[in-house]
């Protein structure tokens, strides 16, 4: 059974919140965070790519790096840009992205329940960026960014969402993105012990985004357990921060591969080794999406074109065999281009659905890359029957959006 904690959260003032939110960590590498936090002393990638404060190449890995993490988390503290709630509370995070909003609860999940798989994962994580993070939490004491959760919608946590924003948010406002973002925070202890209450009474929950961070606050948890004699269960380590947003508010979307090169195949070869798994459709010069599960676009030598998995080269009743990617790196990647491992061959690289698919035509057209695959996004009843079953999904297989903002509420660990 789910546990939802309540906890006192550390928060920016309304008027430095805009400015002091910022994208996670992992979209974006130091340079792209440099420019993104130039000019804003606000800004928490000063805290969470910490490697910002020093000059530009500075090994973001150095011990002094994380412990300047802290320094600028003291800072922050210290001029009042972030403030601690008083009291135990729930939270509300919504975000708005093309007219949708989805609403999540923000709380802390619980180290035990990442340890004994009440919370499901879908995707391995690399043991180096466990590390990182987990040095980051070790030196602050605190989760600085939220997880990403999802949870099998309950009619009535809607309904106790729904009497929560009708009320003014606390923050509301509109990332340089065009993504909105509101947040409002649960004062009323009724109304807390009840979501505390339902959670309980869910089986699981599931990792959406934040596999690695997620890891590492589980891991530094289970540490400090390890370090306290005089350990109870309820330490504040014992939990970590998360959003949690139910199942049928999300949507995943595409995430696509370019390759740099045919693998000795030209590309009249190419077209011709790929009719034995695919009915292969030529579809001109303009931008093709996939439309439905088992078909992908190609584009090569300027052109589009529709691949169809033919029937019998996958596999309906086994969750892993049945999703795109599975059927894309075994006929495709693997048996043509000789790609055989997704995290280490460097001739492959991925690209988010967000940034569309003229980026693909661009990365080919410029001749970075020779050929670009664009795939139907994975749907959450897929997700969540791979987390149920156990299986792993291959690498890079959702991408979801918008991303959480990190600095809205921040969970210290003591």
């Amino acid at each position: 059974m789910a546990i939802l904690k309540p906890f006192k959260g550390l928060r920016p003032p309304k008027e430095i919140a805009k400015q002091l939110a910022a994208r996670p960590y992992d979209v974006m590498n130091s340079d792209e965070a440099r420019e993104e936090a130039k000019g804003n002393p606000y800004s928490l990638l000063h805290i969470t790519r910490p490697e910002i404060n020093f000059s530009q190449g500075y090994d973001e890995h150095a011990p002094e790096v994380y412990e300047k993490a802290r320094e600028v988390f003291d800072q922050f503290r210290a001029k009042g840009w972030l403030v601690q709630d008083e009291a135990d509370k729930l939270y509300v995070y919504a975000q708005t992205m093309d007219g949708r909003t989805q609403y999540g609860i923000v709380g802390c999940a619980a180290v035990d329940d990442y340890l004994n798989n009440v919370i499901k994962k879908h995707e391995l994580t690399r043991k180096d960026k466990e590390e990182d993070r987990m040095k980051h939490v070790r030196v602050n004491n605190a989760n600085m960014e939220p997880v990403f959760f999802t949870f099998p919608a309950v009619a009535e946590i809607d309904e106790i969402i729904n009497k929560v924003i009708v009320n003014q948010p606390e923050y509301d406002f509109v990332a340089d993105d065009g993504f909105g973002h509101h947040f409002w925070v649960i004062d009323d202890q009724a109304t807390i012990a009840r979501l505390v209450e339902l959670f309980a009474a869910i089986p699981a929950t599931y990792v959406a985004d934040g596999h690695h961070r997620t890891a590492a606050a589980a891991l530094v948890g289970a540490e400090k357990r390890k370090l306290n004699p005089s350990h109870q269960g309820n330490e504040e380590y014992n939990f970590f921060l998360a959003v949690h947003f139910p199942d049928n508010q999300l949507k995943i979307i595409d995430y696509n591969r370019v390759v740099k090169d045919l693998n000795g195949l030209t590309a009249a070869e190419l077209l011709t080794k790929l009719e034995k798994s695919f009915v292969v459709e030529a579809k001109g010069t303009d931008i093709y999406k996939p439309a439905a599960l088992h078909e992908f676009s190609m584009y090569l030598d300027g052109h589009w074109y529709a691949l169809n998995a033919r029937p019998g080269t996958y596999n309906d009743n086994d969750p892993i065999g049945v999703l795109d990617v599975t059927i894309l790196s075994n006929l495709v990647l693997d048996e043509l281009l000789g790609i055989k491992d997704l995290r280490t061959d460097k001739r492959i690289d991925f690209v988010g659905g967000i940034r569309g698919l003229g980026e693909l035509k661009r990365r080919v057209d410029n001749g970075e890359m020779k050929v670009a695959f664009a795939l139907y996004p994975v749907s959450m009843k897929q997700l969540i029957d791979i987390a149920d079953s156990g299986n792993i999904m291959p690498p890079k297989t959702t991408w979801f959006e918008p991303k959480l903002r990190s600095g809205l509420v921040i969970h210290e660990l003591e």
